[in-house]
């Protein structure tokens, strides 16, 4: 398989456009405002509902995306559902100007749709990976979709700084719904078209589901995938858990304010672009199972120090580490799963992976919100997402497998 400079261009830059939302909605801008001024958060119940919506959203993808998986296979779906999940969110996010004070089931409303469009077209997203490149880099693909995905991240938050400065918060969500929109058009102009399915959607989504089950067995009876998927959704629970409470953590904790958080997000970008790119070969390289536990290692250290941090300085340092490492464990883990795939069942396997990934999210923000809300402060919640950095890595260090793509004489041809 040759790489197509177009097929590569349009799924990086799809990262690009949804990490839009990923950075204003989902981390920075939008949970703080709808914590803090849609719900209140006095007594932790603006984490609360913060936790509920992410992990009510979260609990749909994961039940959908084994169908949608298996559609994408077998009825020839996978592009035509990639667009329908993104005009999802694109139109939840552009709907969020119509937020209050005390609007607090609305927004709780429109957030599970935005995130439901935008964790549910990764299904279909990361099912493109196999088809547009060889094997040996899988790797090095995957963390360019996050390299990408970064300088979206940054440059969203840019443009939106004036307007949030401003208290213009409508204006901000207005603003990412036409930069979503506006950078995933590449995607559906020039990655691989689909293929006409010979089923209906309606066989299709039948058959996916009972592929689906069949992979799910078939995963289950194969140890090393079986440990690494169970690994992945405990550490996978961090991950999200952080990406959802960091900035609500540094606002009601540490009393950032929305500038500050938007500077502060920007060097955790920088930091993860630089992680990125420094680990991209190495993924390949070393393999991605000893690029995730590096990974791991780091995660666990900033969520223990997290708990003691008293101070904005200490928090700049330690968010600027964290960032070194959240992307490498995202592209390192894709590219991992990738190993274990066998042919042909590319859009099955990714639906299982985000089927884990996914209800890994339920359990993360509800448990967080929970601590926060029953103890009425952050700082114990803050350990329970070192604790499932710790079993996950404890798990995947008995994976066998996850070892270099390529051979260093390989990469020096």
């Amino acid at each position: 398989m040759s790489l197509n400079k177009k097929h590569i261009a349009s799924w990086t830059l799809f990262d690009f456009a949804n990490s839009s939302y990923s950075a204003v909605i989902a981390a920075v801008i939008f949970p703080v405002y709808y914590v803090q001024v849609i719900v209140g958060n006095g007594t932790g119940s603006g984490d609360l509902w913060w936790g509920r919506s992410i992990s009510t959203s979260m609990a749909i993808v994961a039940l959908t995306s084994p169908f949608l998986g298996g559609i994408a296979d077998y009825g020839g779906f996978r592009k035509r559902f990639l667009f329908i999940y993104t005009a999802l969110s694109v139109s939840a996010i552009a709907s969020l100007s119509i937020l209050d004070k005390g609007m607090v089931f609305e927004g709780f409303l429109l957030i599970i749709v935005a995130n439901l469009g935008m964790e549910g077209g990764l299904v279909f997203y990361n099912s493109f990976l196999p088809r547009i490149a060889p094997k040996e880099y899988h790797g090095r693909l995957s963390a360019w979709g996050f390299m990408t995905g970064y300088a979206g991240s940054i440059i969203s938050l840019f443009l939106v700084l004036p307007f949030v400065r401003a208290g213009q918060f409508n204006i901000t969500w207005l603003m990412i719904a036409i930069f979503f929109a506006l950078f995933s058009i590449p995607a559906f102009l020039f990655l691989p078209g689909d293929t006409r399915g010979k089923l209906s959607l309606a066989h299709a989504s039948i058959k996916g589901l009972k592929y689906t089950l069949k992979t799910l067995q078939e995963i289950w009876k194969r140890k090393e995938p079986r440990k690494f998927l169970i690994s992945y959704f405990i550490y996978e629970d961090g991950v999200n858990t952080v990406i959802v409470f960091s900035s609500i953590f540094a606002a009601t904790t540490l009393g950032f304010k929305p500038p500050e958080l938007i500077a502060l997000y920007l060097i955790v970008q920088s930091t993860a672009l630089f992680g990125s790119f420094s680990l991209a070969k190495p993924i390949d390289l070393w393999g991605p199972k000893k690029v995730v536990i590096i990974s791991l290692i780091m995660w666990i250290s900033v969520a223990t120090l997290a708990f003691f941090v008293q101070t904005k300085t200490q928090f700049w340092i330690l968010a600027s580490i964290a960032g070194l490492g959240l992307g490498t464990v995202q592209a390192a883990s894709r590219a991992f799963l990738a190993q274990f795939i066998p042919e042909g069942k590319e859009a099955e396997y990714f639906g299982v992976y985000s089927l884990m990934g996914k209800s890994s999210a339920i359990l993360g923000p509800l448990i967080f919100g929970y601590i926060s809300a029953t103890f009425g402060s952050q700082r114990p919640a803050i350990l329970s997402v070192a604790a499932f950095f710790l079993i996950g890595l404890i798990i995947l260090r008995n994976v066998k497998g996850g070892g270099p793509n390529i051979s260093k004489i390989s990469l020096s041809k």
